[in-house]
């Protein structure tokens, strides 16, 4: 598989990055950071540093993504709406 780039992040598995919600039309959901745990069509599982795992809605938000070569990508959520299986083909 290639490496993770800013350019083919939607089509890799986004289990095990860190991020952060940049922006969202859910006040609440502003500012949620943490490790990818689990990923669903609309949801992304983030666990915290307080170890709880919140579930956020990718339709609504703008997510910070940090790659493991440091760079961060920041991707508008409706981009990688859909099961992980089907946008990894995409």
């Amino acid at each position: 598989m290639n490496p993770i780039t800013p350019y083919n992040i939607v089509r890799h598995e986004l289990i095990g990055l860190e991020v952060k919600v940049s922006s969202s039309s859910n006040p609440y959901l502003k500012g949620i950071s943490g490790i990818v745990v689990d990923e669903t069509k609309n949801m992304l599982f983030i666990e915290g540093s307080d170890g709880r795992v919140r579930k956020v809605p990718k339709s609504c938000c703008k997510f910070k993504f940090k790659l493991p070569s440091g760079v961060i990508v920041e991707v508008d959520g409706w981009v990688i709406v859909g099961r992980p299986e089907d946008r990894l083909t995409r």
